[in-house]
C-alpha cells in the first residue's frame, strides 16, 4: 500500500475541497481501514533515523509539538516539496546558506564502512 500521494486520500481531499464532506470522509476511512489491514503487523514509518520512538507516530508528533524545533523526519519531504517551490523565487540561493546536519541513521541505512 502507498501511503503518499495515496490516490484513494488524494481523491478524499478533492471532495472536501469540493464541499462534499460526506464522500471525502468515506474515503478517507477507506483509506484509514486499508492502512489499518496493511500495517497491522507491519513497518510503515519511513524514517531512517535511529529512534526509539520509530513507528510510534502518536508519541514522535506529541514530542515534536512539545519542543517546536523541528518537524517529524516522514513529513520533511512533504515540507520539503512545499518550500522547494518558494526556493524557486530566489533561484534556490538558500541552498548555498544550508549545511544539513549529521543524523544517526538506523543500522539497515548506514553505510558499511569499507574493509
Amino acid at each position: 500500500m502507498m501511503i503518499e500521494n495515496n490516490p484513494k486520500e488524494l481523491a478524499a481531499m478533492k471532495e472536501f475541497h469540493k464541499g462534499n464532506r460526506p464522500e471525502g470522509l468515506r474515503l478517507q476511512e477507506e483509506f484509514a481501514a486499508e492502512f489499518r489491514e496493511e500495517y497491522k503487523d507491519k513497518d510503515h514509518c519511513p524514517c531512517k533515523k535511529a529512534c526509539r520512538y520509530h513507528g510510534n507516530c502518536k508519541e514522535c508528533v506529541a514530542i515534536h509539538r512539545a519542543h517546536q524545533e523541528h518537524v517529524p523526519n516522514c513529513l520533511r519531504p512533504m515540507l520539503n516539496k512545499k518550500i522547494m517551490l518558494l526556493s524557486e523565487l530566489t533561484e534556490h540561493s538558500l541552498a548555498d546558506e544550508i549545511e544539513p546536519p549529521k543524523e544517526v541513521l538506523r543500522k539497515e541505512f548506514q553505510e558499511k564502512a569499507p574493509g
